[in-house]
Formats: structure tokens, C-alpha cells, sequence
């Protein structure tokens, strides 16, 4: 096994972060000139799909093709994944209320503090959270278990996150629905069946990238600060706050288990 490519994937960390920077910068003009900013969201999923295909460029003549061509399909089909569902479910609709939120506190021009407190900030993040995708186009050696089991915990997270994110959207579609919690299917297991398939996904795409233990070491961050956003920071712990209020919703959280999928009590 060949060492470790620091300065090829010291450069391919560069190109990441610019390629971040482009997406976010052209998806706050493009939100500056439809006057909202909820747009940002499908850009998340569009920002890990470049940085996939940036470094799988800038990593040619390193590391393992078979590895480097997984993990840029893996991440940029559940990248582009997400920003459809998220096109599609907010298509038509005005601000979303989180950003009415934060731009209400704007100490200023409302849009240059979106653009740092939004656009920017996720810019850096996405450039985190996609370190095993950017160590995996560098890791030398074929693939062994870590990345088979990586493989399926992949699939498996993305199949749970679109089961659950298709369920919900067929019960909002339903009028009769109208002012119900969303408690059948696996949101019966799990108030958040789409963060818990995201966290999985992430786990999955580190354990691809990690058999050996420079990309290990390297990628750490990157599931652990997803987890962390999923459960405590713009993900479950957000909405949890925003939904507290709706009837129905304390008796749902009182017998559904709130992230990790448990089996639900009897009827």
C-alpha cells in the first residue's frame, strides 16, 4: 500500500471549497432575485453532488478507480436525491419560516447577513461533512468489508430516508390529513425516519472511506458533525420546537421513539 497522498488531497481540498463557494454564492444571486431564501435548501444537496465530482476529478492517478467511482455515484445520487424532493415538496411556496425567523433578527441589510449566516456557513459545512467523499478518491487498496458494509448501510440509509420522505408527502397530499401528525408507516418507528436514513447514509460513506487509517482519521468529523446537525442542531431538534405546539404532537412523541427506529407499541 502506496502512503498517503497528503499534498494531492491538500489540493483537492481546495477545489472542494471553492466548488462549495460557487454553489452557495450562485444560489444566494438566484435567491436575491426570486426574494427568497428557502431556495438554499436544495442547494445543500447540489453542493455534496460538486464536491463528489470535482474531486473525483482532481483525485485522477490516486487511489482505488473501483472506490472513487462508489463513492462519487453514492454521494451524488443521494444529493441530487434530496434537492429534487426538496424542489418538488417547496415548489410554489412563499419563505420559509425558519429564514423569516433569522432574517427578522438581520443586525442590518437582511440579505448580506443571509449571506453570512446562511449561504456561507453552509458552504463550510457541506466542505466538512464531505470529507469521507473526498478522502475516499485518494484511499489506495481495493475494496474490502469496511466498504462493503459501508455500501449497505448506504443503501439502506437512502432507502429509508425516501420511504419516509415519500409516505409523508402522500399523507400531506390527502386533505383529510389537514392539521394531523404524520404517524403511520416508519414515522411510527421514528418521528424523523429522513434524518435517521441521512445519518446512515453518512456512516455509510465513512466506512467506504476509511480502511485505512489515514481516511479514517481524516473523515471522523464528518459523521459525527452530521449526527450532531440531524439530532441537535437545524434537524430534528429544530422542527421538534416548531411542531411542539400542534395538537396530537405531544401524545405522537410520547409513544414514538425520536430518532434511532423502535418497534411502535401495540394499537
Amino acid at each position: 500500500m502506496t502512503a498517503f497522498p497528503w499534498a494531492a488531497f491538500g489540493t483537492g481540498l481546495l477545489y472542494s471549497a471553492l466548488a462549495a463557494l460557487a454553489i452557495m454564492l450562485l444560489t444566494f444571486l438566484v435567491a436575491l432575485a426570486k426574494g427568497v431564501h428557502r431556495i438554499v435548501d436544495v442547494a445543500w444537496g447540489l453542493g455534496f453532488t460538486a464536491i463528489a465530482l470535482v474531486t473525483f476529478a482532481s483525485s485522477d492517478g490516486h487511489g482505488d478507480g473501483t472506490r472513487r467511482l462508489l463513492a462519487t455515484v453514492l454521494t451524488a445520487v443521494w444529493g441530487l436525491r434530496l434537492a429534487v424532493h426538496i424542489g418538488v415538496r417547496r415548489c410554489g411556496h412563499g419563505e420559509d419560516a425558519r429564514y423569516e425567523r433569522l432574517l427578522a433578527r438581520a443586525p442590518g441589510n437582511r440579505h448580506l447577513y443571509a449571506l453570512r449566516a446562511v449561504y456561507l456557513l453552509q458552504a463550510a459545512l457541506i466542505w466538512l461533512v464531505s470529507l469521507p467523499v473526498q478522502a475516499a478518491q485518494y484511499a489506495d487498496g481495493p475494496l474490502g468489508p469496511g466498504a462493503a458494509a459501508g455500501a449497505a448501510l448506504w443503501l439502506f440509509g437512502l432507502t429509508f430516508e425516501a420511504v419516509g420522505d415519500s409516505q409523508l408527502a402522500r399523507f400531506r397530499a390527502d386533505p383529510r390529513n389537514r392539521g394531523r401528525i404524520m404517524d403511520q408507516g416508519l414515522w411510527r418507528w421514528t418521528r424523523h425516519p429522513n434524518y435517521f436514513g441521512d445519518c446512515c447514509v453518512w456512516w455509510g460513506l465513512y466506512l467506504l472511506s476509511s480502511e485505512s487509517w489515514q481516511p479514517a482519521l481524516i473523515s471522523l468529523l464528518s459523521p459525527l458533525l452530521m449526527t450532531y446537525l440531524l439530532t441537535q442542531g437545524s434537524g430534528m431538534a429544530l422542527l421538534e420546537r416548531h411542531m411542539a405546539d400542534r395538537p396530537g404532537f405531544a401524545a405522537y412523541a410520547a409513544r414514538t421513539s425520536p430518532f434511532l427506529p423502535r418497534r411502535p407499541p401495540d394499537p
